[in-house]
């Protein structure tokens, strides 16, 4: 089996993660799994576009209703203003994109959204606050958020930023199902797209997730400026973890004037529709979801995406800042597909 990261970079990594006084001493990272190698990616891209998606398709449906479609809905409860540097996202205080910095709203507002989310047809309601890591002085405002949704019958999911392993205990005892913390890209790629974290620190917060009893929402973003090897390499990283995230958001970028990927090529349809596939078969029992670009596809294009294994998508008008599909246009859409929610 290939390597999934290079020794060297994991170690330097790694001196970083500990280095962070949040980290305990005796930290070591949990295994990734070598059930993928990177040979085994690259025969799965080269297959013919038919033959992948027919693969996907029949894998899909070995473990999935093969039409029905998991709705969730993203609410930003604290905009702007992050002090991270992710070269995509229009939050970031290191780019001027015009986004004003927001404090955390407060739950009369939430709850309106996931009550409307409830009715729209959405079965988990997922609240992203753009910070580096969530202060002492808000986990019992979140942590009320997430008992408070609950109680509404949603399953819930947060995306907070980096985590301690006491503020992931205290969100997973307030019932939190799933914790989003995203790759982005390959960890060969990684340093390009952002400098204020490293790709361990990722790691490092999604073995926390694990320890505290959530479900991981993992995925990245594609239509970045990434090379092919990058595209593999991102898939294969999230497929080795162990387990497999539960949820794989896979996101075309939306870009945004202002950021540093903001002029990056758009990724074909046909070939996000071969990442949507070949994730399928390399995560069979996860929860795909198109999710971040919906609004520029076409039906055509999305229609492509499921049948290759996609099962998750976000609904609602926007998507923490950027523009997602009206609640018609999708309805419109899974009519004509015959697609029923979860």
């Amino acid at each position: 089996m290939t390597v999934l990261i290079d020794k060297t970079k994991l170690d330097k990594n790694l001196k970083a993660v500990k280095s962070n006084p949040a980290v305990p001493e005796n930290y070591v990272p949990h295994p990734i799994s070598d059930a993928w190698s990177r040979d085994d990616v690259e025969a799965l891209f080269a297959l013919p576009f038919m033959d992948v998606i027919l693969k996907a398709q029949s894998v899909h449906r070995e473990h999935h209703a093969p039409n029905s479609v998991q709705m969730s809905q993203l609410l930003s409860i604290k905009t702007g203003g992050c002090a991270e540097d992710c070269g995509y996202c229009n939050q970031s205080a290191h780019f001027d994109t015009g986004l004003k910095a927001e404090k955390l709203i407060g739950m009369n507002a939430v709850l309106d959204a996931a009550h409307k989310a409830k009715t729209g047809g959405a079965g988990r309601f997922c609240m992203g606050a753009a910070w580096r890591e969530p202060k002492e002085r808000d986990m019992d405002a979140l942590c009320d958020m997430v008992s408070r949704v609950k109680d509404m019958g949603l399953e819930t999911c947060m995306t907070l930023g980096m985590l301690s392993p006491s503020k992931a205990q205290r969100l997973s005892d307030a019932g939190l199902d799933y914790y989003n913390h995203n790759i982005d890209t390959s960890p060969e790629d990684y340093d390009r797209v952002i400098s204020t974290r490293t790709f361990e620190d990722r790691l490092h917060t999604l073995n926390i997730v694990r320890d505290s009893g959530m479900k991981v929402c993992c995925g990245g973003i594609v239509g970045m400026g990434e090379q092919a090897e990058d595209r593999i390499g991102l898939l294969l990283t999230l497929a080795n973890l162990n387990p497999a995230p539960e949820s794989v958001p896979i996101n075309a970028l939306v870009p945004v004037p202002g950021t540093p990927l903001g002029d990056s090529e758009p990724v074909h349809p046909i070939d996000f529709a071969r990442i949507i596939a070949v994730a399928r078969i390399m995560m069979p029992k996860s929860y795909v979801r198109l999710s971040a670009g919906r609004e520029t596809m076409t039906d055509e294009a999305q229609a492509l995406c499921f049948l290759a294994g996609a099962n998750s998508i976000f609904v609602g008008e926007t998507l923490l800042t950027t523009d997602n599909p009206s609640e018609t246009e999708d309805r419109a859409l899974f009519t004509r597909l015959g697609i029923v929610s979860e």
